[in-house]
């Protein structure tokens, strides 16, 4: 898996770009034109309430959910949801369904509540994405397997099973299987909502050496902290649009959005009426 050195924003092109993203379910918009890119090597931070939509923008990004308009690009994959063929259920249907599939190829997602196979042990959890879904040999696929569970601080949990680990555990192995993938871009969904506040750290840990290592990461995030210390760019979303976006120290430390601002006197002073 290679690493990636950091760059300076601009000096290259975007690995990914969303441009007028529209999803709705039912009645109910739930982002109403998504414009923003994914600089390589850089972290990114979305921001904002629950039901903002920013899990939906995270799901259009690897085709889990379908948007009903606009287009992504990851790497040289591009999809134009507006013209993509559709069976009777909304899934993708005939070439456009080997195209969604190539650009869900490009990501690995982390999520909130872990989604491990219970009935599989921790290296199968891992190993099973790339043996199934990539081709690659099963013990190539261990080989790695065991590699990303040292470098997530598990090299002893291989052999056990998912209930037999602690929450901030169980999230590590889910950033082990991301990686397994070798995605060119990480997305985590609140990757520590989930925990006991006690094991947020060990989660965050990891996620701060992925950022040293120069990987592409989109964070769901409610860890202001962690967005402020580690995050290159910051949006805040807030009723289906980007309100704001710029650097953590301009969008967290001085927002100019009032939306922005309320949001963060909520966030980081929970007393605050």
């Amino acid at each position: 898996m290679t690493e990636v050195a950091k760059t300076h924003a601009g000096d290259e092109r975007p690995l990914a770009e969303l441009r007028g993203i529209r999803k709705s379910f039912g009645t109910l918009e739930v982002l109403k034109g998504i414009d923003f890119d994914i600089p390589a090597g850089r972290v990114t931070a979305l921001i904002g309430p629950s039901g903002s939509g920013k899990t939906t923008v995270l799901r259009s990004l690897n085709a889990l959910d379908l948007p009903d308009a606009g287009t992504v690009r990851i790497d040289e994959t591009t999809v134009d949801f507006a013209t993509l063929r559709r069976g009777r259920h909304g899934h993708a249907v005939g070439d456009s369904s080997r195209q969604v599939a190539r650009l869900r190829s490009h990501s690995g997602m982390v999520f909130q509540q872990h989604n491990l196979f219970g009935h599989r042990t921790v290296l199968e959890n891992i190993t099973e994405g790339p043996v199934l879904v990539q081709g690659i040999g099963r013990s190539e696929a261990e080989a790695t397997g065991r590699d990303l569970l040292a470098k997530v601080g598990l090299a002893d949990q291989a052999d056990k099973y998912p209930h037999q680990l602690s929450g901030g555990q169980q999230q590590r192995v889910g950033i082990a299987r991301a990686l397994a993938l070798r995605p060119s871009l990480l997305l985590f969904d609140e990757p520590t909502s989930a925990l006991d506040p006690e094991l947020v750290g060990e989660v965050l840990g990891v996620m701060r050496q992925l950022a040293d290592e120069g990987r592409t990461m989109l964070v769901v995030t409610h860890e202001m902290l962690f967005a402020r210390d580690v995050a290159d760019q910051v949006l805040f979303m807030d009723g289906g649009v980007v309100v704001e976006s710029g650097r953590p120290a301009d969008v967290i430390d001085h927002p100019q959005q009032a939306r922005t601002q309320t949001f963060l006197r909520r966030v980081l002073d929970p007393l605050h009426g």
